[in-house]
């Protein structure tokens, strides 16, 4: 199968597995009557980890099937985006979180897209020592699990805002309850920090230097962003921060990150042609 074959099946699956979850959790109030066909958890389930299997296959196929290891800014999309498909759909094995696919599985497959037709550059060649590789994979599992928490944020506060108007319905029906999703979110914080961690750790050990003139914006946003995820918890388990206090915390922190990746990702590739 053609790679452009391959992206296109998996974002039919992850728009099906969409559609699903849109249907489940839209549908109106009281309609599960005789004659009334409302589609399976387990079918949407299914549909994503179809994707998934897709998506997984694009990766290597793109990334890593090559000596060279294929981290272009599109590549790096399309693989946090499966990082964080992947988190997800393990994740909604053993809890309510499916509905969160609604948002993700789209970006997903607008992705899969986005490398699909601009996936050729090639990041690290076969020069490229193992440390630097694993620096690398460190921070996309960091920055995709906090895009996943940034995610959660999203639709805590949405669900913190209808609950406090009394307009608990629509969209809000079909998310766990509020504690649920808060207690998400700080475990997908604290793995994410601790990868992220990680990542700073391996990249001051193993880059000659971290503060060189095309890395100095992105070792400093990603300190910052480190201190903002850190201090959050720490206000979490130190002064019981929750609510609305962390839903600000938690985005400013994923904006840093972001900023420290993408945004001087997107500068050296896309405008700069580093």
């Amino acid at each position: 199968m053609s790679h452009t074959l391959l992206a296109i099946a998996a974002v039919l699956f992850y728009l099906g597995a969409t559609a699903v979850i849109g249907i489940r959790l839209f549908r109106p109030a009281g309609i599960t009557g005789e004659g009334t066909w409302l589609p399976s958890r387990d079918l949407g389930l299914s549909l994503g980890f179809a994707g998934l299997i897709l998506h997984s296959w694009l990766l290597w196929d793109g990334i890593f099937r090559h000596p060279a290891l294929n981290l272009g800014f599109f590549n790096a999309l399309a693989l946090t985006s499966w990082t964080v498909i992947t988190l997800l759909l393990i994740s909604s094995l053993t809890k309510p979180v499916e509905n969160l696919g609604l948002i993700l599985l789209p970006v997903a497959s607008l992705t899969l897209a986005l490398e699909a037709r601009y996936g050729e550059v090639v990041f690290l060649g076969p020069a490229a020592g193992w440390p630097l590789k694993i620096h690398v994979l460190l921070s996309m599992l960091a920055y995709s699990l906090l895009t996943l928490a940034a995610v959660q944020a999203i639709l805590l506060a949405v669900q913190d805002n209808h609950l406090r108007n009394r307009h608990p319905g629509g969209f809000v029906r079909g998310l766990p309850p509020l504690q649920t999703m808060e207690s998400l979110l700080f475990e997908m914080i604290a793995a994410g920090f601790v990868l992220l961690t990680l990542a700073l750790l391996s990249g001051f050990a193993f880059l000659k230097d971290m503060f060189a003139q095309h890395l100095v914006h992105k070792t400093v946003l990603s300190c910052l962003g480190w201190l903002v995820f850190g201090a959050l918890l720490l206000g979490r388990f130190r002064y019981g921060w929750r609510g609305r206090t962390a839903i600000i915390w938690t985005l400013s922190g994923f904006v840093i990150l972001i900023l420290a990746y993408f945004g001087s990702k997107a500068v050296l590739e896309l405008v700069l042609k580093r």
